[in-house]
């Protein structure tokens, strides 16, 4: 045998191996995250009102940033490619586990959802009541003795068989009881009620007793208006401007959007205020892809201790204006600090 008899079965060896680190580089995860424009959602395929659609000219759509599990290529990729940036799993979920994430993730999309029906109706004139369901897990520290029993997402019903009617009034009675002492809780786990018993562990930010869960009030709208929105697994709290003037737009029956398709993105609170969001630029860049006319972004305010903590950061505005310039696009990025702001600028577009 000559010597290119004997490298063919290395060369041949080389060529597999190359060809195989090739392929893992394409399709093997990595534990990084590529944040992408995402998808732009006509919100006439998510809500009613009173059992009826949304049949008028134009559009309020909802836009996203898609987030998709990085191999080494797409990652390597993302460098090179405009609106795409990679995070770390440690960066997107923080200390959550997958299944917290998207918990949280459905919380504050029924948040935004709560909120957007609030405005709606309160804008409207039409009467509502806020009804309280609980309190909703947020999280739960690993030394409770509920750890393993109640899980983010969960809503606790009651403590000891009592109800409450606000979350204060739950904590109040948690934290008269004391430290080691057992406590029945029941609660919510995707639509079932469940019970567990475990020992009060001591806070350390009071040294009362307590279960050793963050939590916050869950609370409903109820109205003689029916609000439906099938939002699906699509999370997050970003569209509540967007679902805010979709819902008031269908219990005013009036056009507010005059054929136009508008999209735009921002939380929505309790008094109106458009709240920042992050991945503006990405909302921007698939709007723009969907033929989107105007978008509104919110002009939050930038505080003296944001600019220190990030002495470059810029407003939503600012951020969704730069966006729209290095994508050439004629879409019109129109700045709202409230819901009454986008209702104004809508009222001028006739």
């Amino acid at each position: 045998m000559n010597k290119q008899e004997k490298r063919a079965p290395i060369r041949s060896l080389v060529a597999f191996l190359v060809m195989l680190l090739l392929a893992a580089m394409i399709v093997v995860p990595i534990p990084y995250y590529i944040e992408a424009p995402g998808s732009t959602i006509d919100l006439k395929e998510l809500i009613s009102v009173n059992g009826k659609k949304d049949e008028k000219e134009g559009s309020f759509s909802l836009t996203a940033v898609g987030i998709r599990q990085a191999t080494v290529f797409t990652a390597l990729k993302s460098k090179i490619s405009p609106f795409q940036d990679l995070v770390s799993k440690e960066e997107l979920y923080g200390t959550s586990t997958d299944e917290e994430y998207n918990q949280m993730q459905l919380y504050y999309m029924q948040s935004s959802q709560n909120a957007a029906i609030e405005q709606a109706l309160k804008l409207a004139n039409k009467p509502y009541e806020m009804v309280y369901k609980g309190v909703y897990v947020l999280s739960v520290e690993e030394n409770s003795s509920f750890y393993g029993k109640i899980a983010v997402g969960d809503t606790v019903t009651k403590a000891d068989g009592k109800k409450f009617e606000n979350s204060q009034e739950f904590m109040k009675y948690v934290k008269s009881q004391k430290v080691g002492q057992d406590m029945e809780v029941t609660y919510l786990h995707e639509g079932k009620e469940k019970t567990a018993t475990g020992k009060l562990i001591e806070l350390a930010a009071d040294k009362k007793a307590g279960i050793g869960i963050g939590l916050v009030d869950h609370t409903e709208i109820s109205s003689d208006t029916k609000v439906k929105i099938d939002s699906g697994s699509i999370g997050g709290p970003s569209a509540g401007l967007m679902f805010t003037l979709e819902i008031y737009e269908q219990v005013m029956g009036q056009n507010l959007r005059h054929g136009k398709a508008i999209a735009g993105t921002g939380t929505m609170n309790s008094k109106g205020i458009v709240g920042r969001i992050g991945g503006i630029d990405k909302k921007v860049a698939t709007a723009n892809e969907n033929g989107i006319e105007i978008f509104f972004a919110p002009d939050d305010e930038i505080t003296d201790e944001m600019k220190k903590a990030e002495p470059d950061i810029k407003s939503n505005y600012e951020e969704a204006k730069a966006a729209a310039e290095k994508l050439g696009t004629s879409m019109k990025i129109v700045p709202v600090k409230t819901v009454q702001d986008a209702l104004d600028y809508l009222a001028k577009i006739k």
